[in-house]
């Protein structure tokens, strides 16, 4: 009997350790603390554009420790931050989460609404005008379904000077969301009745004195940035007060490098404030860091303002990491960092190197106005225009007894005759249109049935709308979609790939990591290789 008993356990050993299938893993440690980092405007290349100048505990560190998925692309266009936000946190498209852009026309209120307005709240700790929530999300959030497992015993935070860039990763069953307004940061009723001690606290000092006394100079000489363009150009913005766009700066703290710190310091003190990962159950911090975008906005991507700031946020990483460690452990927490978008340059830039590039100007839809006058005998057929979405007047349209899609028609061959304009839709005709993937599928994926417009506008490469100055992203080519995602922390393996990885699949992931469910419109896919 002995001898059989032997055996058998011999068998089923063999069958374990040479069948994966069934051999038993351990389970994968679960995080105290999620931190997830959105860097508004982030370009996938700044991860090595400035790598030698980067120190060794920032951007280095999160490269040599942890997971780099080097192909992460967005899937949806418009490429613009509020849906860049929405798709990362609910691993969805703006066809399904409902955040069609940063703003949308609401037929039903006649007017444009943004994305996270509310009436039914009120602004609190600030502007009484702050009326936001995230009700205007029609999925959940990856934040959402942690605390429906935990049965609302996790607690989930959204911060950013943006009100969009903390209220839609925050999620709709948020402990708590802040944004800034007036250099404060606020929340809003849909929360919380008032703002916490410390966060009123915070607010009670001189940020702007504490983090930026003598203004925005460079961190190092400005001969030493080498990989960036000369200070003084003229497709750069020259702010009030200045009379060329050249250091030293005296921005507002959200226009500069030192935005970032002050937004990662409110971190911190919200860590504290909500005594996030001391608890039983897994916590998620949703930061995003809006002053890139701003900087981004202004100067464009080849600046030595982009290039001082990311050489600035590589040492609050640094800061932010040691804080984490110190507070958590080094394998207490799950790190990730990604971007809403990127950016193009300045057309400025790309004409002065001989780069494809060119301005559409506010004549071009004036224009077409006076086309489809002559054209069908009627003014107002186009009602409005928001981003590259074009709203039809359906009452004009069926008072002049018109059908809806020979002007349409009209209006899509108008605009193909435009320099700067590649192509433009029917909306709803999306599905079987002649277009190139994955630019097709990334248009269906960005229109919303209920928000979005009649007709859509692509855009030639390089081309930008209002002036030559600046810089701006909403587009599907990789400049605008190709976007950072590097893992560290619990659980994370050292390594990286190059296979194209969506936006959408960062909620995915992190749901398997936790062990819940994905967020209710998820189309994303695990990431498995950072764990294995």
């Amino acid at each position: 009997m002995k001898k059989t008993v032997f055996l058998l356990l011999c068998v089923m050993t063999f069958h374990v350790f040479s069948n994966p299938c069934a051999a038993q893993t351990a389970p994968v440690k679960k995080p105290k603390i999620v931190v997830g980092l959105m860097v508004d405007q982030m370009r996938w290349d700044y991860l090595y554009k400035y790598q030698d100048r980067y120190g060794d505990g920032g951007f280095k560190r999160l490269l040599d420790q942890g997971f780099s998925c080097e192909n992460t692309m967005i899937q949806h266009a418009p490429t613009v931050t509020a849906c860049g936000h929405s798709s990362v946190y609910t691993g969805s498209v703006p066809a399904i989460n409902g955040i069609a852009g940063n703003s949308w026309y609401d037929r039903a209120w006649g007017r444009e609404i943004s994305n996270v307005e509310d009436s039914t709240v009120t602004g609190i700790g600030g502007n009484a005008k702050q009326n936001k929530s995230p009700r205007n999300l029609l999925t959940t959030t990856i934040g959402d379904e942690l605390r429906i497992a935990t049965n609302y015993q996790s607690k989930v935070v959204g911060i950013s000077i943006k009100d969009r860039g903390a209220i839609l990763p925050g999620g709709h069953t948020a402990n708590g969301a802040f944004w800034e307004e007036s250099g404060k940061f606020t929340t809003s009723t849909y929360y919380m009745e008032a703002l916490p001690d410390w966060a009123k606290k915070f607010n009670e000092k001189d940020w702007d004195k504490l983090l930026m006394p003598k203004g925005w100079k460079t961190l190092y000489p400005v001969d030493t940035y080498v990989l960036s363009d000369k200070d003084d150009k003229d497709y750069e913005t020259i702010y009030k007060g200045e009379k060329k766009p050249v250091f030293p700066h005296k921005p507002s703290i959200s226009r500069s490098p030192f935005g970032n710190t002050w937004t990662l310091e409110f971190a911190k003190v919200a860590m504290e404030g909500y005594k996030l990962g001391q608890g039983n159950f897994t916590d998620l911090l949703a930061i995003s860091l809006s002053s890139p975008d701003k900087i981004g906005h202004a100067y464009g991507p080849n600046s030595i303002e982009v290039e001082d700031n990311y050489l600035r946020l590589d040492k609050d990483l640094e800061d932010l990491f040691g804080y984490l460690d110190k507070r958590y452990g080094k394998d207490g927490y799950l790190f990730f960092i990604t971007a809403d978008h990127g950016a193009n340059h300045s057309p400025g830039y790309l004409e002065e190197n001989k780069l494809p590039t060119g301005v559409l100007t506010n004549d071009v839809f004036k224009e077409l106005d006076t086309e489809l006058e002559k054209k069908f005998g009627i003014p107002g057929l186009i009602l409005t225009r928001n981003g590259y979405q074009i709203y039809l007047d359906y009452d004009v349209i069926s008072k002049a007894g018109i059908n809806k899609i020979t002007v349409a028609d009209y209006i899509i061959e108008q605009l193909k005759q435009v320099p700067g304009i590649e192509a433009a839709f029917l909306n709803e005709a999306l599905a079987s249109a002649t277009y190139p993937e994955p630019i097709k599928t990334m248009l269906i994926n960005g229109y919303n049935p209920k928000r979005s417009g009649d007709i859509v506008i692509v855009k030639s490469s390089g081309w930008k709308s209002g002036s030559r100055t600046g810089a701006t992203h909403g587009d599907w080519n990789p400049y605008d979609a190709h976007i950072p995602l590097v893992w560290m922390g619990t659980g994370i393996h050292p390594g990286k790939t190059h296979r194209l990885v969506g936006m959408t699949d960062i909620a995915s992931t992190l749901a398997a990591i936790l062990n819940i469910q994905q967020p209710s419109g998820s189309i994303g896919h695990v990431i498995t290789e950072i764990t294995d």
